[in-house]
């Protein structure tokens, strides 16, 4: 197995750094225990409007948070351990002819394979040589993530809104807390930068701005990358099975993009397999896999899409808190519905 990747790790990425338990099963059985590289267990979840009103509710599955500078790193370093070859160079291009894939790096290097496995992110080069759909739309969101020192509940994922967007704070590896928030383009535009931004609209919600007067950054500069989209993708494209990221994204809000790309990447595997085990041909392979990935995620993007449009209602989300606050059990079904169950092996 090749891996081509074009980051050298460890490496901060802008991620909310949550991961649901449904995928502790499957990494178990594959031997990867992100509790040996600091992961904190999480099963609260807090939930507060602009004007401070919130709710504290225990989640159904729970999760754990692991920065993406420890687990992507322990991750390549566990591949690379069971035979897996990392080439650090930028793809320039996948092009598919003669049931051949053929690709070509910024190195000027060629490699030819079988297949080919897409997890190149939100959005890449990649993206627009391929032409993508998505790549033509106007894509009006941007994410901001930095670690901080203080004091917040271990076992707690908070999400708190501000006017444009919402913003989730959780504890990672070694005592960090994770802070990452997702915004309008537009909100963003009228301040100077990142700190005036939080300062003047973040900080409009009480508890966003009790945390932040108390916290101390650990960043020099946060991370931050524009040019969202939330526009459905394909999950087969040029014959590449995409995953991740690369397939769709769900809304951040669903603190469940990572699990979706472990998953994904179960699927793909699972269907590779089965391609070389049952010598299907390469469309019969394309269409399982497409038929797994829309049976596994539909329900859970739909669901994320429906709750982040309400969330940009602040008197439909101050409201609804105040209701759900003495509904514990319809909170927690609402949750179920971004999120799957424990994977079966």
């Amino acid at each position: 197995m090749l891996l081509l990747e074009k980051e050298h790790y460890p490496k901060h990425k802008v991620c909310g750094e949550y991961l649901s338990n449904e995928i502790l099963p499957y990494w178990n059985y594959l031997g990867v225990d992100p509790f040996q590289w600091g992961a904190v267990a999480i099963d609260h979840l807090a939930l507060s409007a602009v004007n401070g009103n919130s709710l504290d509710i225990k989640l159904p599955l729970g999760g754990f948070g692991i920065s993406r500078y420890q687990l992507d790193h322990h991750l390549l370093e566990y591949a690379i351990s069971l035979g897996c070859t990392l080439i650090a160079q930028t793809v320039e291009n996948v092009q598919f002819a003669e049931n051949t894939f053929s690709i070509s790096t910024k190195h000027q290097q060629e490699f030819n394979a079988d297949l080919v496995l897409g997890a190149f992110g939100k959005r890449s080069n990649l993206d627009f040589k391929l032409d993508r759909n998505f790549t033509n739309s106007k894509n009006n969101w941007l994410a901001v993530k930095a670690h901080y020192a203080g004091e917040i509940r271990s076992n707690q994922v908070s999400l708190h809104n501000f006017k444009g967007g919402y913003c989730g704070i959780s504890r990672v590896e070694d005592h960090k807390i994770n802070v990452c928030y997702l915004t309008r383009t537009e909100a963003f535009k009228p301040c100077k930068n990142i700190e005036d931004f939080q300062q003047k609209v973040l900080c409009e919600n009480p508890h966003l701005r009790k945390f932040f007067s108390q916290a101390e950054t650990l960043f020099d500069q946060p991370v931050s990358i524009s040019q969202i989209a939330f526009q459905s993708k394909p999950s087969v494209e040029n014959h590449m099975l995409m995953c991740g990221d690369s397939a769709r994204l769900i809304h951040p809000l669903c603190g469940n993009g990572m699990a979706m790309a472990v998953i994904s990447a179960k699927l793909a595997s699972e269907c590779i397999c089965e391609y070389a085990n049952q010598d299907w041909s390469r469309g019969e392979l394309e269409q399982r896999y497409k038929q797994l990935w829309k049976r596994t995620f539909t329900n859970r993007l739909r669901a994320g899409n429906l709750l982040q449009h309400a969330l940009q209602n602040d008197s439909l989300t101050s409201t609804g808190i105040q209701v759900l606050k003495h509904l514990p059990k319809v909170t927690q079904k609402l949750i179920q519905t971004t999120h799957g169950k424990p994977l079966k092996i």
